[in-house]
């Protein structure tokens, strides 16, 4: 159970509430860790929109994040709300952004006036570019300590909810980089019905976007004995506009140590959206339901980016 609010005014989470909020399980020489605390307040929110210069979406998990850390090397990649909102579109360049702002007023038989309400010198829509952050020196709590070795090439491990001594930190040493790799995630493997030793769902912000439709990031994790993957996935759906959907997949591979990173970007008209969907059978009124749901039409949406880069991390 978490530690009690002292204070009606408390602006930020005290360092007790963190550590009960926070989970790290060990598989093989990485940690898997996630936070979950309830939406930001007042205090934290201020600051964070000072540092980003930009508003931030209604509901921001300020204190949430899930992490991966690499223990004997002390790489490490982590998916914070910051993080993410810092790598929002930050000015008025992109004209595809106005195209359908206009769109989007005109849509509503808005003025002219509302149109410059809509446009703001930032990415309104939340659409982050967010593919994670490589530290050397993360904010997740130290690892758990390594289980009882066995004769497995790949140790398990237990969850805990309060790490010990990090047993892996590294200090003022260059760690390996993502590079690029023709390699893909072996998505036939995950397919598999492996037990899942370790699974999270969590929630960095989401915005309505005035009513007007959904801005959400959120990050899933799931651990097996010899592999991981982790999802974080930006759906934004603008309306009558577009809709978007931009995955990144992180992919651990423990007997090898290597970790794959892709990033994919998949956008598409709002209406062509719904007419892919009903060509799939669905009745109107189930269109209407499943454009709330990425996973109903995601794979349905023209990929408009796609990357994919991979670090070995065994010395």
């Amino acid at each position: 159970m978490a530690a009690p609010i002292t204070s009606p005014n408390e602006p930020f989470p005290r360092p007790d509430n963190k550590a009960q909020a926070t989970t790290s399980h060990r598989q093989g020489s990485f940690v898997v860790t996630s936070r979950k605390l309830p939406i930001s307040k007042a205090g934290p929110i201020d600051a964070m929109e000072r540092s980003l210069g930009i508003p931030v979406p209604e509901m921001i998990f300020g204190d949430n994040l899930v992490g991966v850390r690499h223990v004997p090397s002390g790489w490490a990649i982590e998916f914070n709300a910051y993080d993410a909102l810092d790598a929002v579109d930050k000015t008025d360049r992109n004209m595809l952004q106005v195209a359908y702002a206009r769109s989007w007023s005109a849509s509503r038989e808005q003025t002219s006036a509302g149109i410059k309400d809509v446009v703001k010198p930032y990415d309104w829509s939340y659409s982050t570019t967010y593919r994670g952050t490589v530290v050397s020196a993360p904010s997740l709590p130290p690892p758990p300590p390594p289980p009882p070795s066995d004769s497995n090439s790949v140790p398990t491990t237990s969850s805990t909810n309060t790490p010990t001594e990090a047993d892996g930190k590294v200090e003022g040493k260059k760690l390996p980089e993502f590079r690029p790799t023709d390699k893909p995630i072996p998505i036939e493997l995950l397919k598999r019905r492996d037990p899942i030793l370790f699974f999270d769902d969590v929630m960095l912000y989401e915005s309505e976007l005035d009513d007007n439709g959904i801005s959400v990031l959120s990050v899933k994790v799931r651990v097996h004995e010899r592999r991981m993957l982790l999802l974080a996935r930006l759906f934004m759906r603008l309306d009558n506009v577009v809709v978007r959907v931009r995955d990144t997949r992180v992919y651990v591979d423990f007997a090898t140590d290597e970790v794959t990173r892709e990033y994919t970007a998949r956008e598409l008209g709002f209406e062509d959206v719904k007419r892919k969907l009903l060509m799939t059978g669905l009745m109107p009124d189930a269109v209407t339901v499943a454009m709330r749901d990425a996973n109903q039409f995601a794979d349905l949406l023209p990929i408009v980016e796609q990357t994919l880069e991979s670090v070995s991390l065994r010395s």
